[in-house]
């Protein structure tokens, strides 16, 4: 195997990032008859090759709240798949959507958080639920923990951001601090980022003096750069490519009617948008790093989420 082979693996590794987040941002850009014109030549990609319901989400209670315009929970999922394992899910976020007052929530919940899994009632980090029993069992094990209903979910695989990226011709953001991540150089400043940038661009924590704090605030940054390039009608003329992108590296138990009824009636959410992260105690045990979440924690979380747009 070749160093430049080796290296991107390697770069592949562990990557923390709220990938998903891509996906659920492009579904939300609206765009009128000629986007769902177009959302209508790629329903099959939609519903056969993305689409897989969990025994867990009742898409009935979804329906209804779609139907009332209530604030809908999805459960976004960054997957790092590795070779012979399911992989484990290293990013997690609750976005909650409340198109009533133009607005949208992402809780993040760190991937070390100790929790017991749904199902199986070992206790471990959060982000082995999915390895143990994939996106079921992920689903349900937020729900228990946070005492919350999820109505969607969406995993994305680590690889697909570089293509996702590529896919809307690139984003811009504005970085506040130079660095260099995986070879790249980020100066200060605004900054237009290809997919495999931006990949690094989000990763990067250890030279940042707020850690996680600063990484989340790169991560949005792309986010709203997606979000900005799928408002476009250049994003519309790349529907195929996108779709082609989602189509290898997505899952989610939405069928493309949820997909029109999420654009036509909750696009207005993303005008307003807000961020939470859980944070905990950190500690170690049988020599596993875990992060323990205090009850008061949780209870403020649940609040959040379920009280968001009351």
């Amino acid at each position: 195997m070749g160093r430049k082979e080796t290296k991107k693996k390697e770069r592949k590794k562990g990557r923390w990032w709220k990938i998903a987040l891509l996906v659920i941002a492009f579904l939300l850009i609206g765009g009128g008859v000629y986007a769902f014109t177009i959302f209508n030549n790629v329903k099959n990609t939609v519903n056969h090759k993305l689409h897989e319901n969990v025994p867990s989400i009742d898409t009935a209670v979804t329906d209804k709240k779609l139907d009332s315009n209530e604030p809908i929970n999805i459960l976004l999922l960054g997957v790092d798949e590795r070779e012979n394992d399911q992989g484990r899910s290293d990013t997690m976020i609750v976005m909650t959507l409340d198109p009533n007052n133009d607005q949208m929530q992402l809780v993040s919940i760190p991937r070390d958080t100790k929790v017991e899994i749904a199902g199986d009632g070992r206790i471990t980090r959060i982000n082995h639920a999915y390895a143990y029993g994939g996106s079921d069992m992920a689903v349900k094990t937020v729900e228990n923990f946070l005492d919350i209903n999820i109505d969607y979910y969406v995993t994305m695989n680590m690889e697909g951001l570089a293509q996702l990226v590529n896919a809307v011709d690139g984003v811009t953001v504005n970085n506040d601090m130079a660095f260099t991540q995986d070879g790249f150089q980020f100066p200060k400043g605004q900054l237009q980022l290809s997919g495999e940038q931006a990949l690094s661009y989000v990763r990067m924590r250890k030279e940042d003096p707020e850690g996680d704090l600063g990484r989340n605030e790169r991560q949005r940054q792309v986010i709203q750069g997606i979000i900005e390039k799928g408002a476009s009608l250049n994003m519309l003329s790349q529907i195929d490519e996108v779709m082609g992108v989602l189509g290898t590296n997505m899952k989610t138990n939405m069928e493309f009617s949820d997909m029109r009824r999420l654009a036509m009636n909750y696009s207005s959410a993303r005008k307003n948008v807000s961020t939470y992260q859980m944070s905990g105690n950190a500690i170690t045990s049988s020599g596993m790093y875990l992060i323990e979440m205090p009850e008061q924690e949780v209870q403020k979380t649940h609040d959040m989420i379920v009280n968001f747009g009351s």
